[in-house]
């Protein structure tokens, strides 16, 4: 995905490209490992679904799978280890670089409440690690999107189940609005996400109610945002729509079907990548002003800083 994001070009890539982190129960109780995840080798990987089917969803796509070395891990500092196999079997070594970094990894609650923008580290060997803090029990998707570097291959966004053992009580989705504060920061969503077609989302950084003028590059942009969709865990990864650093930072997406998406923006000011989360509604206006006002959340990665 390119910075100066074009989505006549990538529409249909985009749209292929949303898979989400939700899909909870209502009942408190012991959280195990989740059921239902693949493992690659046991007959191989899934086919490849439709163009039009949107990613993330399977941990088998286009003849890669995303291998977690551990489905269960936490509360609290862990090791995260995987790769990526190829239809044989064999970790994947070579990547393209795409906005600074081989590969992206994301780790979301399925409650939409915990976030983490990881970036791990490839050993030799085509295994790659990273530190990560999971604050409670419960079900956890994480997510691989990156670009093969064999000839003709395209991005792929894969999916994969993780598990924090405990006693565990989903938490409400957050309300809808058009407005975050996080650390002192506040975040201000307008435009729309419309199904079935392009819409551009505007998000405007403050600081003691002054706008924030001087935005920082993060991974060779001045923002970057995920949206994952309530229900099935679809998710999508863009980046703006070019410009300055600030106050706004615009992105240009297509959600796959109506529906509750979580939006998070990732933005650096002052040495620090913070990050702001929004609920919307797709097919409704993304500036809803008259609804409570949205929550932030931080990060944790490698590297000491914290969302």
């Amino acid at each position: 995905m390119n910075t100066g994001l074009k989505i006549t070009a990538f529409a249909a890539a985009l749209t292929a490209v949303f898979g989400t982190a939700y899909g909870v129960g209502t009942g408190v109780g012991p959280m195990g490992a989740p059921e239902g995840a693949e493992h690659a080798g046991h007959g191989g990987p899934r086919e490849a679904a439709p163009a039009s089917a949107p990613g993330g969803l399977q941990v088998s796509d286009a003849g890669y799978t995303l291998s977690l070395d551990t489905r269960q891990i936490g509360p609290g500092p862990a090791e995260l280890s995987f790769s990526i196999k190829d239809r044989d079997g064999r970790k994947v070594t070579a990547y393209k670089t795409e906005h600074g970094k081989e590969l992206h990894f994301i780790v979301a609650s399925r409650d939409l409440t915990v976030y983490r923008h990881l970036h791990p580290v490839r050993a030799a060997d085509g295994t790659w690690s990273t530190p990560v803090d999971l604050p409670a029990a419960g079900g956890y998707k994480a997510f691989a999107d990156f670009t093969p570097a064999a000839d003709g291959a395209k991005g792929v966004t894969l999916g994969a189940d993780l598990a924090v053992p405990g006693t565990y009580a989903p938490a409400p989705m957050p309300p809808a609005s058009g407005t975050a504060e996080v650390e002192g920061y506040g975040v201000t969503l307008g435009g729309t996400l419309d199904p079935g077609k392009a819409g551009e989302l505007r998000l405007t950084v403050g600081k003691d109610g002054k706008p924030v003028t001087n935005l920082e590059p993060y991974l060779g942009a001045y923002g970057h945002l995920v949206a994952l969709r309530d229900g099935d865990l679809a998710y999508l990864h863009v980046h703006p729509n070019g410009g300055g650093p600030g106050p706004e930072v615009s992105f240009t997406a297509t959600a796959p079907s109506a529906g509750t998406y979580r939006l998070f923006l990732d933005f650096r000011h002052e040495g620090k990548v913070r990050t702001a989360a929004f609920t919307v509604r797709a097919g409704g206006p993304a500036d809803a002003a008259s609804a409570p006002a949205g929550t932030g959340s931080t990060e944790a990665e490698p590297g000491g800083h914290s969302h």
